[in-house]
């Protein structure tokens, strides 16, 4: 997969990069029988007040139902389509199981159009197919993993992420997730083989603010600009740097430790994320 670059014909199009569609995605009409409607709050809560800022508008959306608990067990499956899905950044692909069944997964780097995928202990680790992590070799890349068993997916599901099965102890498996941090999570879990696709998701740009506005993102207001009964980094004389960036409650938003200092699974981390 690559991603495509613009001639400057237009200013939007000065900066735009974005993913290659022609020969990746297979299929332009996703599973009826897999679609449900999403309705946008708009930043509205149930009452209709506006709770979340700049939130509105956006191109309508269908939600597609993925199969994150992969719970099928020694029933193979082929893949029909590679799709879009414009809820994640990951592309999704569509299974017909031997028994009839339909099912979306995220779709791993390397899965193809024709391929057999299967799940279950008895399933080999081969890319898409999805296994206990007692099932799975050490040094494995792994993604879309479940954090208790039976969950459904859970970390390392956005587009070119993926975790590393290190070693194994006791019942459980020790994993080195996207974000640095090792962990133990029960052996029982299950996760997905190989790393998820749309890997050069992260080199794209919107050239515009329009895109964004495409995406449901109104514009954002940055609370130095604000004044002091708007916002704690507002007001000052000339362009005053806020100070300590703060939310608009006052909380700190950056530098504080908002994990629970004695939460319960805190024992299961071994290493915490890099800063």
């Amino acid at each position: 997969m690559a991603v495509r670059k613009f001639k400057p014909t237009t200013p939007g199009q000065r900066h735009k990069v974005i993913s290659v569609f022609k020969g990746v995605i297979t299929a332009t009409k996703p599973e009826k029988s897999l679609t449900t409607g999403k309705r946008a709050s708009g930043g509205r809560n149930a009452e209709g007040h506006l709770t979340a800022r700049y939130l509105g508008g956006g191109h309508k959306r269908k939600l597609r139902v993925i199969d994150f608990k992969r719970n099928k067990d020694g029933i193979p499956a082929v893949v029909k389509s590679i799709e879009y899905d414009p809820n994640r950044s990951a592309r999704i692909a569509l299974l017909y199981y031997a028994d009839g069944a339909k099912a979306y997964i995220i779709a791993p780097n390397g899965l193809e159009v024709g391929a057999t995928v299967m799940s279950g202990a008895e399933a080999a680790p081969e890319i898409g197919n999805a296994l206990p992590l007692s099932a799975i070799p050490v040094g494995t890349v792994i993604h879309a993993i479940e954090l208790r068993p039976g969950q459904g997916a859970f970390m390392a599901r956005a587009a070119g992420t993926f975790a590393q099965l290190v070693s194994r102890e006791g019942n459980y498996a020790i994993i080195k997730l996207p974000s640095g941090e090792t962990r133990k999570v029960l052996s029982a879990c299950k996760a997905t083989v190989g790393v998820v696709g749309n890997s050069e998701h992260s080199l794209e740009q919107s050239g515009k603010a329009g895109r964004s506005r495409w995406l449901g993102r109104r514009p954002h207001n940055r609370g130095v600009v604000m004044n002091p009964v708007d916002h704690p980094m507002g007001g000052g004389e000339g362009r005053a740097s806020g100070g300590h960036p703060r939310s608009r409650t006052g909380l700190y938003a950056k530098g504080l430790k908002t994990r629970a200092p004695k939460k319960h699974s805190s024992k299961y981390i071994i290493e915490r994320r890099k800063k």
